[in-house]
């Protein structure tokens, strides 16, 4: 291994060898300080990615210091510090003790980082999987609610038959490239080889599953709403954000992807038309935002569609801005759940008077997801209907543009409840931790400056995926 090797694996050694010091720790000092390990580490692997390389790739290990993975290294290395800071209280509150909580989603951000990384099939599906792994113990952390294990159950039966999907898929794309490079796979692609389209179509399966893309959504709402709540800012954040970059992985390459054109447009128009059509009818808040979440993958679909048209920066610009919507969005709602009070639509009335803080950064989050000037979700839903009509994808365009208009109602009827409804007083509201107050801060002012100065973020975008 030479040092440019070394150089290029360091980030996952961080991330591996924090996991494996907290589990250690943890068993021989018990103490909440592992949140606060767990948070340094992720911030030294996003650190460590600013730099530039040395080399570019390291072909022995399967891994590529590109920008793309860099970027994507830094995106995920954060948001799963952002989550770890969110939930130590949460957890607090909630009986979820132990250093298992911490190391395990360092070994999720692990997942996620080799993924982004991964210059082969193999490192792809070991990161992907990797990633996957971590979420089914974190869905079903919570033992003291009989929901979390169901969630984590359901999770992991449906997760296991995605995975199956991408694995034949993947070996049949082998079969007929005889390559298992990403390059070399993807550029077999573009001739008429039957073998390597058909495990295209195999493997978008498995990975319409780890986007929550309709039919393959049913897993959605159950684990959105039977995991603790910082799971679920964490699940909707970086696993769906890992699903965007497996996917621009593999498309970014293909010199054609005329061929996924009805697959792709057919996820897109059932999950807009699904998502946001089952999200209106919904009385649970973490059940609304996980139909809405379907709805919104529905959009990045469309994104991808469109490709080459700008749909690729599009979807790109889109996973970072939907990160942040998602985990200001769950994050108010782990500082507005005391004891799990917090369940209905119905709960979060007159919140806006009894904790204005958190309030109103979830109301920001909803007005953004709602796709409501100048914040990221009206920008980023402009750069996708934008590149889809660039396209010639008309009708689609349209279908994806009266879909953003429903969510709005149900978007705006969570609003309502924080502000026009009376106050709810049969429980009390703790205030923000100073910590808690600055993540979400940051947080929000991410999703305003995404809408109000989108550009260096789209130049950026561009950058990373030449």
């Amino acid at each position: 291994m030479t040092i440019a090797d070394l150089w290029i694996l360091m980030p996952l050694l961080l991330l591996a060898g924090g996991s494996l010091l907290i589990l250690l720790l943890g068993a021989i000092v018990p103490g909440r300080y592992t949140t606060t390990v767990g948070v340094a580490v992720t911030l030294g692997a996003a650190l460590w990615a600013v730099q530039s390389p040395p080399a570019l790739l390291a072909p022995n290990l399967g891994l590529a210091a590109t920008p793309f993975a860099r970027f994507f290294t830094i995106f995920f290395s954060l948001t799963t510090a952002t989550v770890l800071v969110l939930a130590d209280r949460y957890n607090s509150r909630h009986g979820i003790a132990g250093e298992e909580f911490p190391a395990t989603m360092l070994f999720a951000a692990f997942g996620m980082v080799t993924l982004s990384a991964s210059v082969n099939f193999l490192t792809f599906f070991l990161g992907l999987e990797a990633l996957t792994f971590a979420f089914y113990i974190l869905v079903a952390i919570d033992l003291n609610r009989p929901a979390s294990a169901e969630a984590g159950l359901k999770y992991l039966l449906l997760g296991a038959v995605a995975a199956a999907f991408i694995a034949f898929g993947i070996a049949l794309i082998y079969t007929g490239s005889g390559s298992l490079a990403i390059d070399t796979a993807m550029r077999a692609a573009a001739g008429d080889n039957l073998l390597v389209r058909s495990g295209w179509g195999i493997m978008l399966i498995g990975l319409a599953f780890k986007a929550s893309l309709v039919p393959a959504h049913l897993w959605t709402p159950d684990v959105y709403q039977g995991a603790p709540t910082p799971v679920t800012a964490f699940l909707a954040a970086a696993s769906k954000g890992a699903a965007v970059v497996a996917l621009l992985l593999l498309l970014t390459r293909l010199d054609t992807a005329d061929f996924l054109r009805i697959p792709l447009g057919g996820l897109a128009l059932l999950s807009m038309v699904v998502g946001n059509l089952a999200a209106l009818r919904q009385e649970n808040v973490k059940r609304l935002l996980a139909y809405s979440s379907i709805g919104q993958m529905g959009y990045v679909a469309l994104a991808l569609l469109a490709g080459k048209s700008g749909g690729y920066e599009a979807s790109a610009f889109y996973a970072v801005a939907y990160g942040a919507m998602t985990i200001t969005a769950f994050g108010a709602l782990t500082v507005l759940d005391e004891g799990g009070s917090v369940e209905r639509v119905d709960d979060l009335r007159g919140m806006g008077y009894k904790s204005p803080f958190a309030a109103g950064v979830l109301a920001l989050a909803l007005f953004s997801l709602a796709g409501i000037p100048p914040t990221a979700g009206f920008t980023g839903k402009f750069l996708i209907f934008a590149a889809v009509l660039r396209a010639g994808e008309f009708g689609l365009a349209v279908a994806g543009m009266l879909t953003a208009a429903v969510s709005v109602y149900f978007y705006l009827r969570v609003v309502v409840s924080l502000y026009l409804q009376p106050r709810n007083d049969s429980f009390t509201v703790p205030a923000a931790t100073a910590t808690e107050s600055t993540v979400l801060a940051l947080v929000s002012s991410l999703i305003v400056l995404l809408g109000v100065l989108p550009g260096g973020m789209l130049e950026l975008a561009a950058k990373i995926l030449r």
